[in-house]
Formats: structure tokens, sequence, C-alpha cells
């Protein structure tokens, strides 16, 4: 795990907030690169270390989920904890201009806009967990709880 150099916008936020917070930095050289290789870079359990999905609901629109980057995300719990008949992922183009952030880069803090934001109950199990930082090969080590209360975010059973 490298010392990050660069300050992120969602950094920024955290910094502000008075969160204490950890960085890492990865290579992104890969493109082939998936979250447990993440965890692995930086010297995590990929248990602890909580990828970033954007999803749009059929009643409520969009909303965004934060999962272990090595569990799968259920759709019927997403839609029930966000109460909607129905969710889907949205489409990788639609990432940017809607959150500011690319693919594997995407960030639950400082997005755009604050979307409705869920984080899988397992997080509490840890005293640190890992999120992206908002920007590819950057991620932010923080407690869960100030993960939650700077996402504006719920738990939720989502895997």
């Amino acid at each position: 795990m490298q010392r990050t150099l660069k300050t992120t916008n969602a950094m920024r936020l955290a910094q502000a907030a008075g969160v204490s917070l950890e960085t890492a930095s990865y290579d992104v050289s890969d493109e082939n690169y998936d979250g447990n290789l993440v965890a692995e870079k930086i010297g995590m359990k990929p248990e602890t270390v909580f990828k970033t999905l954007v999803l749009k609901g059929d009643k409520t629109g969009y909303l965004v989920c934060c999962l272990p980057v090595c569990e799968e995300l259920d759709l019927k719990k997403v839609a029930r904890a966000s109460r909607n008949k129905s969710v889907e992922m949205i489409a990788v183009k639609e990432l940017l201009p809607l959150t500011g952030y690319v693919r594997g880069g995407c960030s639950p803090i400082g997005m755009k806009k604050a979307f409705p934001t869920y984080i899988d109950e397992t997080a509490q199990l840890f005293d640190r967990i890992a999120v992206s930082a908002g920007m590819r090969g950057e991620q932010m080590i923080l407690s869960p709880g100030d993960l939650l209360g700077l996402a504006g975010a719920e738990y939720a059973d989502l895997i």
C-alpha cells in the first residue's frame, strides 16, 4: 500500500467534516483489475473494501449502494431497502454525467447530487473500511460510522 499524494474532492469533504481517515494508492495501469485485486494491492481483506454501485429504482429514482468487493448485490434486497418494486444498475455511460465519477473511481462521498445511499450492514463488523476516494487508484480508509454520516447513508442488507 502506497501513501497517496493526490487529494480528491471526497477526501477534502471528509477532512472538512473532521473525519479521521487514511488513504491508500494503487497502480491502475492494468485495466483488468477488480475489487479483490484492489484489496490485495492496498493490503486489506476483500470484505473490508467496499465498492460503490449506482442504480435506478422504479419509484424513487437513482440510489447508491456500497458493499464488499467480494460480494454481489441482491437486487431484490436493494429494492426492498430502498422502497422500490424493482431496481437496476445504471449504464456505465450514465455514471460520469450523473455522479461526476468514472467507473472504478466512484465514491459515495461528493457526488454531483446527493442520492439515497445504502451501505451493506456487514460494514458494522469492522473498525475501518475502504471506499473509493473518487479517483481510480485512490482509496479512503475510515470508520463505517463516519462513512454513514458523510454519505448521509443508512445500513441495509444488500447481499
